[in-house]
């Protein structure tokens, strides 16, 4: 029954309000008081500037025009198999992570001096033993040698990427 899970949550969350205004002073307000107050202060709608205009607002001075997005990417695998569409396994993979100094979800930035992909290429790195790494971007892949990267960013698990306020941003994905 869908209406008893409502009711639960609605439950849980009065419960825990009254929890919280015992202990400290705290003020609530509901998603039509945010609306107002977008309204009133003549706000886009975005979820950055409505997390500014909630609760009791009196006046917005100055917003935002940038906003950093962060996107989940993972820190690899434990496993040290790939395995074929039967479960069986396929190929081994390396013991270690880091090759050369760099590891997959790095970001980096490649100088390609001569040939077809010449230029300046920056994203993040996938690795191999071979010493023959891939660089994701947001206008392709890229195949470049070890010795033309250089690191900017260490792989923390996310991609972070600023974008101008109320625009959808684009991570790019993981190797």
């Amino acid at each position: 029954m869908p209406l008893r899970d409502a009711a639960a949550v609605n439950a849980t969350r009065w419960a825990l309000r009254r929890a919280l205004e015992a202990r400290l002073p705290t003020h609530g307000a509901s998603g039509g008081r945010t609306r107002w107050n977008r309204i009133r202060s003549h706000l886009p709608k975005t979820h950055t500037l409505d997390a500014l205009a909630v609760g009791e607002l009196g006046a917005v001075t100055e917003t935002v025009n940038r906003v950093l997005i962060a996107g989940c990417t993972g820190r690899g695998t434990h496993a040290r198999t790939r395995s074929d569409a039967y479960g069986f396994p396929r190929l081994r993979l390396p013991r270690r992570k880091r090759f050369f100094g760099f590891m997959t979800g790095d970001l980096v930035r490649a100088y390609v001096p001569t040939g077809k992909n010449a230029g300046t290429h920056t994203g993040r790195v996938a690795v191999r033993a071979s010493g023959s790494f891939a660089v994701r971007t947001q206008s392709g892949l890229f195949t470049v040698r070890h010795t033309r990267f250089r690191l900017l960013q260490r792989a923390d698990g996310y991609a972070y990427q600023a974008t101008p306020e109320g625009r959808p941003g684009y991570l790019v994905p993981r190797p």
